[in-house]
């Protein structure tokens, strides 16, 4: 199970990566192995606005729809398109080719209060 030392994690089993005044969202190795085989992923526009706990879109696997929570607050400023013609890609590369979405976050001190990888491994051990 891979959990990237440099990403910040929430117990809702999202990841957010920081580069340059964005943040870049995704969902984690764990949460895709257990939602088994990802085959729709509903995103937000660009342009829309998330809040930290409110749901932002859902993946749809072959078991079950899953919601997928704002781990931080911001406006989206890109959208992964890709996923839309290759869902799959949440199964194949969490952490690289199925990142979700782009915001500028409204507030540094939401993704402080999010759990380190050492912190997000108990939790899911």
């Amino acid at each position: 199970m891979s959990i990237p030392k440099e990403l910040r994690y929430s117990k809702d089993h999202e990841w957010v990566k920081h580069e340059e005044g964005t943040a870049t969202i995704g969902i984690t190795d764990f949460a895709q192995s257990e939602l088994g085989d990802i085959v729709f992923v509903e995103l937000p526009a660009v342009g829309d606005e998330i809040k930290a706990g409110d749901a932002f879109g859902s993946v749809e696997s072959v078991k079950t729809v899953s919601e997928l929570y704002a781990p931080i607050s911001g406006k989206v400023v890109a959208v992964n398109e890709s996923l839309e013609d290759s869902p799959e890609f949440v199964n194949e590369s969490p952490y690289e080719n199925a990142w979700m979405v782009k915001v500028e976050p409204t507030d540094s001190a939401e993704t402080d209060a999010l759990l380190t990888a050492e912190q997000y491994e108990e939790l899911i051990s």
